[in-house]
């Protein structure tokens, strides 16, 4: 997520009431989790496993619950909660907005797209030319969709992602300032749900097309023409590559990555990243070749056994 503008390490220290380490004139361009930061961007650690792997990362502002060593080039806020902190720079510079019309004044929506009754488009919404969002509809603010998508019924865009701190007081959100991208040409089902990033995009790429009651994760990219069939739950910061077929009941866990041109069948649960080209079943994962032949061992134990006897 880039700011509107740069700002200086000072400001946003100011911000968050946090010391800092580095130039006060440092440019903070933005804020990123892990896996998508860039320079200029702020990326936040709350755990000594994880430390090395922030600072190390491109982002160049870290946000850190200890006073370390900075590296070179970088700058540092040290904060007694990033996580709460992480969540106050979300809220000011991405608040929420309400809403009080079923099409925001503020959504584009391009030439020959067709909106059914009951639909909801957010603020800053974009929609392309030729679409057709079916009836009950929801697209959340910032959603960014192509041209010739078609969108059936109940289908949510842009909730907020599954992502929590547990605290002793229960569980603590960690708030939602990313996009839905849906590139041209993709179909999506009815009473889907497509979560928003974090930080970052949820991107579903052209020519794919989901079937009915599929759940996409924040920040998790989906290729170019993959085909996901009903059921499928696909957790958070998962990159899907291109023309990859998941059947029914597919789940995965997150942070993973699944090939081009895999094909999984039904009911496999993801559990790795696993190369493309090939065919998959099971749970845990593994080439549906290699299943099936256990599977049918499997079946000759008792027959073995009589033999023994």
């Amino acid at each position: 997520m880039k700011f509107p503008k740069s700002h200086s390490l000072q400001e946003i220290a100011n911000l968050l009431n946090c010391k800092f380490i580095g130039d006060k004139d440092f440019q903070v361009l933005g804020m990123n989790e892990i896996h998508v930061v860039e320079p200029g961007d702020i990326v936040f650690v709350d755990h000594p496993k994880y430390y090395d792997k922030a600072l190390q990362s491109a982002a160049t502002i870290v946000l850190i619950n200890k006073e370390v060593e900075c590296p070179e080039g970088k700058a540092l806020l040290i904060s007694d909660d990033p996580f709460r902190d992480f969540n106050i720079l979300t809220r000011h510079f991405k608040p929420f907005q309400f809403a009080n019309v079923a099409i925001a004044p503020s959504a584009e929506i391009g030439e020959g797209t067709v909106i059914q009754p009951n639909s909801f488009v957010g603020n800053n919404v974009k929609i392309g030319k030729n679409c057709l969002i079916h009836s009950n509809v929801s697209i959340y603010d910032h959603t960014v969709i192509g041209d010739n998508v078609i969108i059936h019924a109940g289908t949510i865009l842009g909730a907020d992602a599954f992502y929590y701190k547990k605290r002793p007081e229960g569980f603590d959100q960690l708030v939602s300032g990313g996009r839905v991208v849906i590139e041209d040409n993709v179909g999506i089902g009815a009473l889907c749900t497509i979560d928003k990033g974090v930080t970052g995009d949820t991107t579903i790429g052209a020519g794919s097309k989901l079937d009915n009651q599929v759940h996409v994760g924040h920040d998790t990219v989906i290729g170019k023409k993959c085909l996901i069939a009903s059921q499928t739950g696909i957790a958070g910061c998962v990159i899907i590559e291109d023309e990859v077929t998941l059947w029914g009941q597919v789940g995965t866990t997150s942070g993973i990555t699944i090939g081009a041109k895999a094909v999984v069948m039904g009911q496999t649960g993801v559990t790795k990243s696993v190369e493309g080209g090939k065919s998959y079943f099971g749970t845990p994962i593994e080439e549906s070749r290699e299943k099936l032949k256990q599977l049918a061992n499997i079946k000759k134990i008792p027959e073995i056994l009589s033999k023994l006897k």
